[in-house]
Order: structure tokens, then C-alpha cells, then sequence
């Protein structure tokens, strides 16, 4: 029994992105079967790269910034962390508490200008006047054995008319297609290259594939699709990145410009992103990061979320992907308090947006 439940937890780890991530191994090549885009782009800017397709496989999307690794030395990597490595924060999870998430939408929606509310995980809504925008909506759960700290205490249609949904890639807590049942007939879906069928089969109308770099308007919304640090997979048995991933960059009519990092280890392109779009508001996904030693290579940490921060030149950082569903080690409550400590220590604390679940930023 504990060997079925175990490898039905490896795959549904797994195509969420937490296991069998790109673990650099001290010793280990990248594997020849799985050739990596990260040597040659050295040299070339985030643009240029972008533009150059070199994250374009034969028959697979390449991590330019991470070199690939074989996907037994994945499975590995996830069984030792799993079966055999120290967790110093169980004595921490007695704290972890469930708190159901409620909106006062009528606040949200009469409000003009714009708006970040966040909803739990990774899903914010972002609206401008009359348009909203959904990231990354998982608003059902994830799997039974997951436990959900921030459970919806409202239906989607209590929500505002939603006119797009973003989503960033296609792990389990990032693209839920029950989730998307709930908007697709109204909204258009904007997904990275490779889930259009995906989406469509599901009952989509309008959906939408970006590749790094690509532009669509929505309302008075500009919105680019940018490169990231991560890679995808939603079976384990077709395996990883045969759909890219991303992040966006949001432009409003009214001149304020967020960026949403989606999931993504730290890489040295941030200062790029930050010299070509001046930007209001940075969102970082945190959440995941530890152990560092497993983590590092998929997710960013608190340290790091305030280097890339900082390389950005965003005038205010706001942090999601915590309190809803525990997928690292680390307890559900302790991302949103170690960014609050990094922040301090860079002198930083003021410009720090602390939203809790259900909460709105009027910007």
C-alpha cells in the first residue's frame, strides 16, 4: 500500500513541478538525448535569444538558463528528497491553519483605476476600469491527498466578468481545467505554446498560444509574454517541457506596468526585463523553496525574490504561490514572513505590497 501511495504521489508531485525538477548533480552532464539551449545563448541578450528560438527543441522547448538532466537522475533526485532527506520544519506545520478566503467583489468592481486582488496560489485578478484579468486560476483544490489552506469561500460567478485568463504553464497547480470551466465560454485563455488542444478539448472558444516575446491586447491591457527560469510537464509519461512556460508583463493605457514572474528559479536576466520596461509592481511567485538543495534549480527563494527585485527596478514586490497548498517543505505561512525579513535587511520593507488571500491593492 505505501508503495502505490508513494508512486501515485512521485507522478502527481511530479507534473505539478515540484518533483523531478532540473537538479544540477555535481558530476552529471546534461544528457545527450536531451540537449540543452543553455551554452550557446551566453553571449546573447534576453531579446535576442528569445528571438533566435533557441528554446525551440526538435520535438521539445529547451530551458536556455538550465541545463537538462536525465529523467532518472529527476526521479532520483525527488525519491531522495521524499524518502531520505531531513525536514527541520514539520514541528512548524502544527501552525498551519485553514482560513477560507471571501471578497467583497462589489469593492473590487467599483473601483476604476487599477487593481490587484489575490485570490490564493498563484491566481490574482487584475483589472482596469471594467476589464479583469486571471492569472493562473486554481480554485477547486488540487488533489485529495493536497491539503487547501485557503479554500474559496465564494463561486466564480460572484466574481467580476473576467476577459482573459492567463495562464503562465501547464503544472497541476498552475492550469487547472476545471477551473477554467468556469470562464472559458466568455474569456479569452492565453497559454504558453503547446496547451491550445489542450484548452480547446476542454471547451475553450478563444484560446490563444504565446511564444516568447509575443503581444496581444485586451481591453487596456497590453500583455507580453516573457521568458522565465522553469520548465513544464503535466504526465510524466510523455515527460517534460513538450509546451513552453513564461511569465508576463502587463502594460496598462494608464501607464502602470506589472510583471508577474510566474514560477521560476533565479536567473541573470532580470536587469534586462527591468531596462526595457520600467515597471510599477513586481509579483513573484513564492512558494516551494525548500530544500534549497531540491528547489533551487525550479524555484525562487526569499534571498533571491529581493536580488531579482532589486535587478528589476520595480518600485513595489508583492508575493503569491504561498498559503494555499504545501509543495515544499517549508509550512504555508512562511513565505510572506521570511520576504518581509530579506526586505528589511536590503532596507527594502517599504516597498513591500503585503496582501494576504482575498485582499486587494488599489494602485
Amino acid at each position: 500500500m505505501w508503495k502505490k501511495g508513494l508512486i501515485i504521489g512521485t507522478l502527481t508531485i511530479a507534473s505539478m513541478g515540484i518533483g523531478m525538477s532540473d537538479i544540477p548533480v555535481t558530476g552529471t552532464e546534461p544528457s545527450r538525448a536531451e540537449p540543452s539551449a543553455a551554452a550557446p545563448v551566453r553571449g546573447m541578450s534576453l531579446w535576442d535569444m528569445a528571438k533566435s528560438k533557441t528554446h525551440h527543441g526538435r520535438d521539445k522547448f529547451l530551458n536556455p538558463f538550465t541545463p537538462e538532466q536525465r529523467l532518472r537522475r529527476r526521479l532520483l533526485t525527488f525519491l531522495q528528497w521524499r524518502l531520505f532527506s531531513d525536514n527541520p520544519f514539520k514541528q512548524d506545520y502544527r501552525y498551519e491553519k485553514v482560513e477560507p478566503v471571501s471578497i467583497d467583489w462589489k469593492r473590487v468592481a467599483a473601483h476604476q483605476s487599477i487593481s490587484v486582488t489575490y485570490l490564493n496560489h498563484a491566481s490574482v485578478v487584475i483589472r482596469e476600469g471594467n476589464t479583469s484579468l486571471l492569472v493562473d486560476p486554481v480554485l477547486f483544490g488540487l488533489f485529495r491527498h493536497i491539503k487547501d489552506f485557503s479554500p474559496l469561500a465564494f463561486m466564480p460567478g460572484q466574481m467580476p466578468a473576467i476577459d482573459a485568463v492567463l495562464i503562465t504553464h501547464g503544472h497541476y497547480d498552475h492550469l487547472d481545467l476545471k477551473s477554467l470551466k468556469a470562464f472559458q465560454q466568455q474569456a479569452r485563455i492565453l497559454c504558453p505554446l503547446g496547451y491550445a488542444k489542450l484548452i480547446r478539448n476542454n471547451g475553450a472558444r478563444r484560446v490563444e498560444e504565446l511564444d516568447w516575446l509575443d503581444s496581444t491586447r485586451i481591453g487596456p491591457f497590453e500583455i507580453t509574454f516573457l521568458p522565465c527560469n522553469h520548465w513544464t510537464m503535466r504526465n510524466p509519461i510523455t515527460g517534460p517541457n513538450t509546451a513552453l512556460w513564461g511569465s508576463y508583463l502587463i502594460r496598462s493605457a494608464s501607464g502602470r506596468t506589472i510583471y508577474l514572474s510566474g514560477d521560476t528559479a533565479y536567473f541573470d536576466r532580470f536587469a534586462e526585463i527591468g531596462q526595457r520596461y520600467p515597471i510599477d509592481l513586481a509579483i513573484f511567485n513564492l512558494g516551494a523553496y525548500e530544500p534549497r538543495w531540491f528547489m533551487k534549480s525550479s524555484h525562487i527563494n526569499p534571498r533571491e525574490t529581493v536580488k531579482a527585485f532589486q535587478e528589476l527596478g520595480a518600485k513595489q514586490l508583492m508575493v503569491v504561490h504561498w498559503g494555499t497548498f504545501r509543495l515544499g517543505d517549508e509550512p504555508v505561512f512562511l513565505p510572506p514572513l521570511d520576504i518581509r525579513k530579506e526586505m528589511d535587511k536590503a532596507g527594502l520593507l517599504h516597498k513591500l505590497v503585503v496582501l494576504n488571500h482575498g485582499q486587494t491593492s488599489f494602485l
